[in-house]
């Protein structure tokens, strides 16, 4: 049988396609649950540090939802229906929004319906020119199902984002730039290349920063801007005891370039605390500073 995602890790990246090539990359219930099975795989490894998730063949990064499949599951009544297609598509786009490493879409073709919400959820998506998008779910007399009446508003404004749902034209690559959908626009053959190249800009940092910055995006995006705040500060605490912090203050105390143990690892020491609180200045001696009341 042939894999419907198509999996492959190369310097902490990994490049995961949709593969039905055949029916445009249309989002059946067996390729959503094996791509939700693959993120959880990838979340736990410690070798996979960011995800570009892109189309297999020439003509799409994914055509939507397998209408036919969904056909069927409508037959059997609306319960059916919204527990194997909506529910199923919804948990995709909302693990690929939260996911704590950096997800990147190469939109190589062809985004409509199911493949459009993919690509609003992401956090970061660059487009062929040869991509084409599109919200038909109209077209079939329903509105989107796996979070595109909620996402796409909230990158583009309502009145645009109605726009496009109430009438389900499609609509070019430089129109989703426009709208905040895409990042970049790329010649067609600079695409897996300006991925790959986002992905080794964001994995030069330290990982577990830049997990905080994706969840307190996902989480505070939102929230009023006082519940945004607070998911902030609760993200600097997870990394305030961190050895990536204290590396990173180091480095750029000693002008180096940082070193980071990209795990959670905190200092238990507090000498060595207050060994990344001084600085060597010109004359290479320390200005110390004061140890905790309680500290040894």
């Amino acid at each position: 049988m042939t894999d419907l995602v198509l999996s492959e890790t190369s310097d902490g990246v990994t490049v995961l396609t949709l593969n039905r090539p055949e029916k445009l990359n249309a989002l059946n219930y067996a390729l959503i649950d094996r791509l939700l099975a693959i993120l959880d795989d990838i979340e736990v490894d410690g070798s996979v540090r960011a995800v570009i998730l892109t189309g297999a063949g020439e003509r799409a990064f994914s055509a939507g939802g397998d209408i036919h499949e969904f056909s069927a599951s409508v037959a059997l009544g609306a319960d059916v229906a919204m527990r194997d297609f909506v529910t199923r598509g919804q948990r995709l786009t909302a693990r690929l929004e939260a996911f704590r490493k950096p997800v990147i879409a190469a939109v190589n073709g062809i985004a409509f319906g199911g493949g459009c919400e993919i690509t609003e959820a992401v956090p970061l998506a660059i487009a062929s020119d040869r991509a084409l998008f599109a919200k038909p779910e109209i077209n079939l007399a329903m509105p989107p199902t796996f979070g595109g009446t909620q996402r796409l508003p909230r990158l583009a404004g309502r009145k645009r984002a109605l726009e496009l749902l109430l009438t389900g034209d499609w609509f070019p690559p430089p129109r989703a730039l426009e709208l905040g959908l895409v990042n970049e626009v790329v010649p067609h053959a600079e695409l897996m290349p300006a991925a790959l190249d986002l992905a080794k800009r964001i994995l030069r940092h330290s990982g577990p920063a830049v997990a905080s910055i994706l969840t307190a995006v996902a989480r505070g995006l939102n929230q009023s801007i006082a519940e945004g705040l607070a998911i902030e500060t609760e993200q600097f605490a997870r990394m305030a005891p961190t050895t990536d912090l204290r590396e990173g203050l180091d480095a750029w105390i000693e002008r180096r370039k940082p070193s980071y143990d990209g795990s959670w690892a905190h200092i238990t020491r507090p000498d060595e605390a207050r060994r990344a609180s001084t600085a060597l200045d010109q004359r290479g001696t320390r200005t110390r500073v004061p140890s905790p009341p309680h500290g040894p």
